[in-house]
């Protein structure tokens, strides 16, 4: 199965940029969207035309934020994480399948100087308290989006210049090693450990053509599912978001 997630920075301006062509072409059976930016009736998209049953978490504050998950096969559940300060941002969006659940999730920034610090790392432990809950009764599970953290040196272009800036903060780098710490992957770095590729560029100083990036848009999966896990791949040759897709294909056992 192939698994793609893309913060597109903007559901309607992607739209408008062969977003829908290249859904097509990729023939993934999930496709998870971060900061859409809209609510559903906004987007005047037949979603089942292209083979999909589309869920969304919405942000109460028109134009922010927003999850959209797109798969091929009906889910058994839905849900977010009950809890309406993050609910009301529109940040998580979890699918429950017979063989596996996956968890489309956009992270906060935590913004200049820290400013949404506690918010951030309050949203990273309850996301984490949910899915460890989640994985007492569902062994595979697949995290994917846009978690805003560079987590290592490696995962972005100048890490020195850059320990106080938002994404790469102490704290927010603490919690993804204790996450993964606690046997959840990181399936791109567990498959390719020296690997230098980025997902995220400033729309400024011509970042991306000269590749000063951040990896920060990730899958992570449990370790069972991890174990189905064939290819954990960054598609920076996608263009049409200051981010690019992420994708993982991988079998699952029942």
């Amino acid at each position: 199965m192939l698994f793609v997630s893309w913060n597109v920075n903007g559901l309607r301006s992607v739209l408008g940029k062969n977003f829908l062509q290249q859904i097509a072409g990729w023939e993934a059976d999930a496709v998870c969207i971060q900061e859409t930016k809209a609510r559903s009736h906004q987007i005047e998209v037949d979603w089942t035309a292209l083979g999909y049953h589309a869920f969304w978490a919405e942000a109460a504050k028109p134009g922010y934020s927003g999850v959209l998950t797109l798969v091929r096969k009906k889910p058994l559940d839905v849900w977010q994480l009950g809890i309406d300060e993050f609910d009301t941002e529109g940040r998580v969006v979890g699918l429950d399948f017979d063989e596996f659940t996956l968890v489309n999730a956009y992270f906060p920034n935590s913004q200049e100087g820290g400013a949404r610090l506690d918010y951030k790392l309050a949203f990273c432990q309850a996301i984490q308290e949910k899915l460890n809950n989640h994985n007492k009764l569902h062994k595979n599970i697949l995290l994917c989006g846009d978690l805003n953290i560079a987590h290592q040196p490696i995962d972005l272009t100048n890490p020195k210049q850059n320990e106080k800036n938002p994404g790469y903060l102490p704290e927010e780098r603490a919690w993804m090693s204790h996450f993964l710490a606690q046997g959840w992957k990181d399936s791109f770095r567990s498959l390719h450990p020296d690997t230098v590729k980025y997902s995220w560029w400033s729309y400024r100083f011509n970042a991306r053509q000269k590749n000063i990036g951040w990896r920060i848009d990730y899958f992570c999966t449990s370790p069972e599912a991890f174990s189905g896990v064939r290819k954990a791949e960054i598609w920076d040759h996608v263009l049409g978001s200051d981010h690019c897709p992420v994708a993982i294909d991988l079998t699952l056992d029942r």
